[in-house]
């Protein structure tokens, strides 16, 4: 199964230019996405890989925009 970070709750976008991807269940920051980072330091894909809920409602949907 090919991981992709973009759809998971836990991946976030830094403001770290040197480290601009970031995993919050595995509590780091890197240069390379987070998928590749365990992969490469675990040999396995991410275990905890859990993909988001989208709304399909915009911000501005559901503020009355």
């Amino acid at each position: 199964m090919q991981i992709v970070c973009g759809k998971c709750e836990y991946y976030y976008v830094t403001h770290d230019r040197s480290r601009p991807w970031g995993c919050r269940k595995f509590g780091f920051k890197s240069s390379r996405l987070p998928s590749h980072e365990v992969r490469s330091t675990t040999g396995m894909n991410c275990a905890y890989f859990t993909e988001k809920n989208f709304n399909q409602t915009s911000e501005r949907d559901r503020h009355g925009g």
